[in-house]
């Protein structure tokens, strides 16, 4: 068993006798004897089970798989009303494809760090660098794209300045890791006039990919607001009144691939996503003590229980405060 104290431990030795002897040298209201004991004795348990708490023990667990620990992965990932066209497996959203392949690429790259960076008329970051996969479910699963009623055409590249400043700063502060990019998107344009380039510094990125979806015939978008009603709407063309239709732009994703210096990759459900990660050199950017650390075997925390324990001496004692003061009152009540 080891400890990791949440206070050094002399700290927490003085705060635990403290709090004892603030149990058993403060006046009790009681006046039963019986019944000052019983709580003298509930909250001294509790200062002891809360100081061992804080102490937080625990045990060896299984080995933590921190192999891409030495990584930082930025996905960039269109939100614009085309990213729900329905062509995409079974004519399920493009949004769904870029999800699965977003957690897929985690799951590859264990340990790493992943930022969330979304792009529609303005560039925002939805998630900043964090190892915490559950906080990148959350990101994704709160993804939607902007309404139609507010778009006034965005730009493929539109989260270029953004990206570069990530990872300038990202470049800065740490210099040692690797940096990788992955684009998800359908390219797009609906801004007038040709999008500007990426400009981002080729020594900025290690390896990543332009992930596109979508397909040559297109597919129909429901309206944001579609998916809380029972009977969804589409997207309609203004020139004819039906239901506009997007199409992938293989062209601009393979241009956009090649301002970044990484791979095109067209994505369909059912893809295994072993041929985007598979370039990725995990050695190419070393390991350092920090890294090292986090390879070494995970704990399991048991301070929890001793946590549920101090709740139900809470409880206890709650119960008995409130029996002695209903006691009390009936004493002083006059009788008739």
């Amino acid at each position: 068993m080891t400890f990791l104290p949440m206070l050094p431990w002399p700290l927490l030795l003085v705060l635990g006798l403290a709090a004892l002897a603030a149990v058993w040298w403060n006046p009790t209201s009681r006046t039963t004897p019986g019944e000052s004991r019983a709580s003298h004795l509930r909250l001294t348990a509790a200062v002891l089970l809360l100081t061992a708490a804080a102490l937080r023990p625990g045990v060896p667990g299984e080995l933590a798989d921190a192999t891409a620990a030495n990584l930082d992965v930025y996905y960039v990932v269109d939100t614009t009303s085309s990213i729900v066209a329905e062509d995409y497996g079974n004519s399920r959203p493009r949004l769904d494809g870029v999800r699965s392949d977003i957690a897929a690429i985690a799951e590859a790259l264990p340990g790493a760090r992943y930022s969330v960076v979304t792009f529609d008329q303005a560039a925002r970051v939805r998630l900043p660098l964090t190892s915490d996969t559950t906080a990148l479910g959350t990101a994704l699963e709160t993804l939607v794209p902007e309404a139609p009623e507010v778009s006034r055409g965005s730009s493929v590249t539109e989260a270029n300045d953004r990206l570069t400043t990530l990872l300038e700063q990202a470049d800065a502060r740490h210099p040692e890791r690797g940096r990788l990019v992955f684009y998800l998107g359908d390219g797009e344009q609906t801004a007038e006039g040709r999008p500007a380039p990426f400009t981002v510094p080729r020594k900025l990125i290690n390896g990543g990919a332009v992930l596109g979806y979508g397909t040559t015939q297109g597919g129909r978008m429901q309206s944001v607001h579609a998916r809380y009603d029972p009977s969804p709407t589409y997207i309609k063309d203004p020139a004819t009144g039906e239901d506009a239709r997007s199409v992938i732009s293989e062209a601009t994703l393979r241009s956009i691939a090649g301002q970044l210096g990484v791979p095109y990759l067209h994505r369909e459900a059912g893809d295994s996503i072993e041929p985007v990660v598979a370039p990725i050199d995990l050695d190419e950017f070393g390991t350092s003590p920090e890294i090292e650390a986090q390879k070494a075997l995970s704990r399991r925390e048991l301070y929890w229980p001793l946590l549920l324990g101090v709740a139900a001496l809470a409880v206890w004692e709650v119960g008995a405060a409130g029996a002695g003061l209903a006691q009390t009152r009936s004493r002083r009540e006059p009788t008739s």
